[in-house]
């Protein structure tokens, strides 16, 4: 596990701006830490709060694009699924999310060779059809993402030290 420092400064400047730049300082160093790539080789460079953080930074940055079908294609299906994501975030009080998360990985569970095999970009764009279902939860996800990141950023603020270390 490698040391994560964030300067004091760039938290500042980021919290001044919002909670999702708040957060962002954060997962910006978490994914300059791997290289930019989680793999078996990167994993283990962060710890479980921080691959946490970065799961919800990485979960918003899809779901905003391209819903829970973009994030799966693009092979974040198992980061999120199949580590404790969803606990966490009812531990770090998004409670809602976390039930929505948990509905999400049903889908996601039942359906997970034909979600994750590899599609042309015409088989990509009719997945959208296919998996409705997801549809709803995308959804309800745009409606409570700024309260979620309120919640989280708040959990991060309180618990500083189990996200880096800060540096003057």
């Amino acid at each position: 596990m490698t040391t994560i420092e964030v300067t004091d400064i760039a938290l500042q400047t980021a919290a001044n701006k919002g909670m999702d730049e708040f957060i962002q300082v954060f997962t910006d160093k978490y994914k300059e830490v791997v290289g930019g790539e989680l793999t078996a080789e990167t994993m283990p460079l962060l710890t479980g709060e921080q691959h946490s953080l970065l799961a919800y930074r990485i979960f918003c940055e899809e779901i905003m694009v391209g819903g829970f079908c973009q994030l799966i294609q693009n092979g974040y299906g198992g980061y999120i699924f199949d580590n404790p994501f969803a606990r966490v975030m009812r531990l770090w009080g998004a409670k809602e999310f976390s039930k929505l998360i948990y509905k999400a990985k049903k889908i996601y569970e039942d359906n997970r060779d034909e979600l994750e095999r590899e599609r042309t970009d015409d088989e990509f764009m009719a997945m959208y059809e296919q998996y409705e279902t997801f549809d709803d939860l995308e959804e309800e996800f745009m409606d409570m993402e700024e309260q979620v990141t309120a919640i989280i950023a708040r959990y991060v603020d309180e618990h500083i030290e189990l996200f880096a270390k800060i540096v003057k």
